[in-house]
């Protein structure tokens, strides 16, 4: 049975109906994703922002004998309870190395309790009226105040949310991240050349290619318990140190690299390995000087962002052992480290509510680093990125 002119409009009117339908519901989530996100960067600036902050007093420091064994013993009774602990325990210590401090004094900005801090700041504490007034009173003089917090990028992790700062585990990402680059690279990069360039067709290397692409695929937890299992119960490789982390991340960020440098491989036209082939070149030679040098933006792009993926991850890291407390940055990557994702995951857990702020500051700092590598990735791409 024909159709007529007014069913044919029909249906038109309903598939164009159809097509506004789903144009507004995609750019309703591409919206609402917009929205989340922009949420989450609020809520992470205004919860760390003021962890770039410290609360500091200025206060004189008597170095008498009861100073040798109790480092309160040299301030004012009413300030002492508003310094932090760990400057208090630095006064006996300045002592012994230095006895000649012995019967002089020294007027000094020494670090805030955290309690003071989060005063000055506004957010909730557990000051009394009495210590809250005399805030108030170092304030009017100018002996207390909020100065850019050093603290957080020159000290390692401690007990005391004042002096709690991210070196030590930003020195053991950078050390986990050199391990892991040092091994995934040169062995990704050459296992893609191998299956892409030398490797027959036949049912052993789609088989390893279809694992490839699993593994590419499974959660990141898994491979923290191949590391375990491997490198630690099996090889007798340190726990908790970069070198066993490092290793774990470089199982996980393998197959990235090596779909990446495939990728940039196939990218490169048959006409330059004929070209090569015409004029004598072996098969390696025209992958070394002709295929690699070509493909190389692309596998630096790659390699970047599998790197930078590895270097949020946390749950193969807490598995190898890499969340102990760590005060001090580690010489070698033989000692015990903590990295940045694990850092951010020991202070979440923490009870103080300075703590908070500290979390928030540093997933600002990790976040900052993953955008500028995301960068340099694709500025390296749209600078050497060539059309065939």
């Amino acid at each position: 049975m024909s159709q007529t002119f007014d069913d044919i409009s029909a249906q038109l009117k309903r598939r164009h109906r159809r097509s506004a339908r789903l144009k507004w519901i995609s750019m309703g989530a591409l919206g609402l994703a917009g929205l989340f996100l922009v949420l989450f960067f609020a809520d992470m600036l205004v919860k760390g922002l003021p962890a770039f902050q410290q609360a500091q007093i200025q206060v004189e420091i008597d170095y008498n004998e009861d100073a040798q064994r109790m480092g309160r013993a040299a301030l004012d009774p009413d300030e002492s309870r508003l310094v932090s602990r760990t400057f208090e325990r630095l006064i006996p210590v300045a002592l012994r190395e230095n006895p000649k401090l012995l019967g002089t004094t020294e007027t000094r900005w020494v670090l805030a309790d955290s309690e003071v801090d989060q005063y000055l700041k506004g957010h909730r504490h557990k000051l009394n009226d009495d210590q809250q007034a005399n805030v108030d009173a170092l304030v009017e003089q100018g002996r207390a105040a909020l100065k850019f917090n050093t603290n957080f990028f020159t000290t390692g992790d401690s007990k005391m949310p004042e002096a709690s700062g991210i070196l030590s585990a930003v020195m053991g990402t950078v050390m986990t991240m050199l391990v892991t680059l040092a091994i995934s690279f040169p062995i990704g990069v050459m296992t893609a050349v191998y299956l892409e360039e030398f490797a027959p067709d036949n049912r052993l290397t789609q088989l390893i290619e279809i694992n490839i692409n699993n593994l590419a695929a499974i959660p990141s937890i898994l491979f923290g318990l191949l590391g375990l299992a491997i490198f630690i119960n099996f090889f007798g490789v340190p726990r908790s140190t970069p070198l066993v982390g490092g290793m774990t991340l470089a199982l996980m960020t393998l197959p990235v690299i090596i779909i990446a440098t495939r990728t940039a491989l196939r990218s490169v036209p048959d006409s330059i390995r004929h070209a090569a082939f015409g004029v004598g070149c072996s098969r390696w030679q025209v992958v070394r000087d002709h295929v690699l040098p070509l493909a190389m933006p692309g596998i630096m792009t790659g390699s970047i962002i599998g790197l930078a993926q590895a270097m949020g991850e946390t749950a193969p890291l807490i598995i190898v052992g890499m969340v102990a407390f760590i005060p001090d940055v580690g010489a070698s990557f033989t000692e015990a480290a903590t990295v940045l994702p694990a850092q951010i995951f020991t202070w979440a857990g923490e009870p103080e509510k300075a703590f908070v702020e500290k979390t928030a500051g540093g997933i600002l700092v990790l976040l900052t680093i993953l955008i500028f590598l995301n960068a340099t990735a694709v500025i390296l791409r749209k600078k050497f990125e060539r059309r065939w």
